[in-house]
């Protein structure tokens, strides 16, 4: 597996981040949901667009600049996206047809828990090859941030 920069473990994030954004959204249109589940989709749903503002500011002034400098940004950008398409959501279409095709929250709240221990797997796999210690603490801060929508997803499954 490939070492991956500070700014490469961000831009996946943010992808990840953007996903679950569009599965809390689009499971936010059911039309059956509670007052409770509503509430705790809504929170999540905003807590991606949060971590997402988040991870952009663990980028420094350095970061940036070699951000900038990456004449093949975009190219590295779809790469990061393609392995992220392998292995999560895939896309926000295919989180928003999860989110759609849910039949009630059970299956809406199943699914979000599979996509943040997917999300927290990958992260912990990139997490056992980074050498580069700002890169490293850069994920960790990542990891810690999704572990917390572990446990809210958890604690409201076992109230139904």
């Amino acid at each position: 597996m490939p070492n991956f920069s500070v700014n490469e473990i961000i831009e996946m994030a943010v992808s990840i981040e953007k996903h679950g954004y569009a599965f809390y959204h689009a499971a936010l249109k059911q039309k059956d949901l509670d007052e409770g589940s509503r509430a705790l989709l809504t929170l999540l749903r905003d807590q991606e667009l949060n971590h997402e503002k988040t991870f952009l500011a663990l980028r420094d002034e350095e970061d940036i600049q070699h951000l900038g400098l990456t004449q093949d940004w975009e190219m590295v950008s779809s790469y990061l996206s393609a392995i992220i398409g392998g292995r999560l959501f895939g896309d926000e279409d295919s989180a928003i047809r999860k989110a759609t095709e849910a039949t009630g929250i059970h299956q809406i709240i199943d699914n979000a828990i599979t996509f943040e221990k997917d999300t927290l797997l990958y992260f912990h796999a990139i997490n056992d090859v980074i050498t580069q210690e700002k890169a490293n603490n850069a994920l960790r801060k990542i990891i810690n941030e999704e572990v917390s929508h572990v446990l809210k997803l958890n604690d409201f499954k076992k109230s139904l």
